[in-house]
């Protein structure tokens, strides 16, 4: 559960699809509760999320253009 409220709350299945996706390709195993995942293989997850969703922002405004 974040800590933070969601600015969309509609966007929760999109986002965790997107936590499964790039968890998987990273290498990391997320079940609906995991105590033993490390907080550096969560920090990867949550950073290429960020990654992703920056490069795709960056690619839907590229092609308005």
């Amino acid at each position: 559960m974040p800590r933070r409220k969601r600015l969309v709350p509609e966007a929760a299945p999109q986002l965790d699809k997107l936590k499964q996706e790039t968890a998987s390709e990273v290498g990391v195993t997320l079940d609906t509760y995991n105590p033993n995942i490390t907080a550096k293989q969560a920090g990867t997850v949550g950073g290429y999320m960020v990654k992703k969703m920056i490069q795709d922002y960056q690619n839907r405004v590229k092609n308005q253009q």
